[in-house]
């Protein structure tokens, strides 16, 4: 997405604690702009948002924001909220991530598709390699939660938040899966 599109949209951001650590939000008027999954500290979480969003004023989060908040936070905790119900400008996210993104945001926490699935049910499953960079570039993780897309074989594979492939099989963890071939890292 063009870095000056997500500049203009944004309103405001907070950072919220979560069972994995600190995380940031930031939106529009009316919805989910971008989230960013815990980094080493706060302030390098916020840091991390802010190189895609550009400067952004600490907010007070309006009501939907605060509900996604309050969403990731359960989620976080092995609630089983979904957060298909928040909503996402999806502004210059190109169409076929935003096809990816959908798929995904259907994937019930505790369970787990792997990128040739989705891409099956894209019409073409050589293209795997693609669904998984666009997952790589989502602005909306756990919200859009790439973290239950698998390599073949049920393999973790790659993922682009927090501290990479750690923090997925955290987030797996905490929902009470985990990829084939993988030991429970977080009992």
């Amino acid at each position: 997405m063009p870095l000056e599109a997500l500049k203009t949209r944004c309103r405001g951001c907070a950072l919220f604690d979560t069972a994995i650590g600190p995380c940031c939000i930031a939106w529009n008027a009316q919805a989910i702009v971008a989230v960013q999954l815990p980094e080493a500290n706060p302030a390098s979480t916020r840091a991390r948002l802010v190189r895609c969003t550009g400067p952004l004023e600490d907010g007070e989060p309006p009501p939907f924001a605060q509900a996604a908040i309050e969403g990731v936070q359960s989620l976080m905790q092995g609630g089983s909220r979904d957060l298909r119900e928040v909503p996402l400008d999806m502004t210059g996210v190109p169409d076929f991530h935003q096809r990816v993104y959908a798929i995904a945001r259907r994937i019930g926490p505790g369970r787990t598709r792997t990128y040739g699935e989705v891409a099956q049910e894209l019409g073409d499953k050589a293209l795997a390699r693609a669904v998984g960079q666009a997952l790589g570039r989502n602005p909306f993780a756990p919200i859009v939660p790439c973290h239950r897309v698998l390599a073949a074989n049920g393999r973790p594979g790659g993922f682009s938040g927090g501290s990479g492939v750690l923090t997925k099989l955290r987030m797996l963890a905490i929902e009470g899966t985990s990829p084939s071939g993988t030991l429970a890292l977080f009992d």
